[in-house]
């Protein structure tokens, strides 16, 4: 299990996102030499935790729980063989992608440590956008993401540090429950049924999860 690259993304003004600024960091590309990785702090004030990352939509996008994006090569080559084109890394707008690991049966809390310092943890999965389906032009692009139920997790930064192409992942702390990123992407993305599943998480949940399997409860009660 090993990080194949670290992925960077600079503002670029296009005519497809709602962002206030009217630009997108979206395209990333493979960053030369090490990157340091650190918590950049609460949504809407903090961007991304990858250094020299680009988020310029802070309303949707960044923060603790936003800190990095992983998607597996191995979801890449998936796409890369459905869709008919290459797709390079960092075309799903990853931070990380990654090698030999299924980041989508990702338990939320899980922890991995990549390089020799830096510990992240599962907080979501990625919930895909106008900006993501306007960026690989692709007809249909949110409805064919979304039943794949594939979409690679948030991490959050519980120790920081730097990162490089080729440094080893190592899960060191599996929580205990079933709750993935696959199955809080499914709740969240229309399966509204599996909403208080997602509460046995714990605090590892996102709180926008939280919030909503709160809510569900609490509409189911009512």
């Amino acid at each position: 299990m090993r990080v194949l690259t670290v992925n960077l993304g600079r503002p670029k003004a296009v005519d497809y996102t709602d962002a206030p600024s009217g630009t997108t960091g979206i395209d990333k590309r493979p960053a030369d030499g090490p990157v340091r990785v650190a918590d950049p702090g609460p949504k809407g004030e903090g961007a991304s935790g990858v250094a020299g990352d680009t988020v310029c939509d802070l309303r949707h996008h960044g923060g603790t729980h936003q800190a990095v994006y992983a998607f597996a090569r191995e979801d890449l080559d998936h796409w890369e063989a459905e869709l008919g084109r290459p797709l390079a890394n960092g075309a799903f707008g990853e931070n990380l992608t990654t090698q030999g690991l299924d980041v989508n049966a990702a338990l939320i809390g899980e922890r991995w440590r990549v390089g020799g310092s830096l510990v992240l943890e599962v907080a979501s999965g990625r919930v895909p956008c106008r900006t993501f389906a306007s960026w690989l032009g692709e007809r249909g692009w949110v409805k064919r993401f979304t039943q794949r139920a594939a979409p690679g997790p948030y991490l959050r930064v519980v120790e920081p540090g730097e990162i490089r192409a080729g440094d080893p992942i190592e899960i060191v702390h599996r929580p205990d429950h079933d709750v993935t990123v696959e199955l809080a992407f499914r709740a969240y993305m229309g399966g509204r049924e599996l909403l208080p599943r997602l509460l046995a998480a714990g605090e590892a949940l996102d709180p926008e999860l939280r919030e909503a399997a709160l809510a569900h409860l609490a509409a189911q009660r009512s």
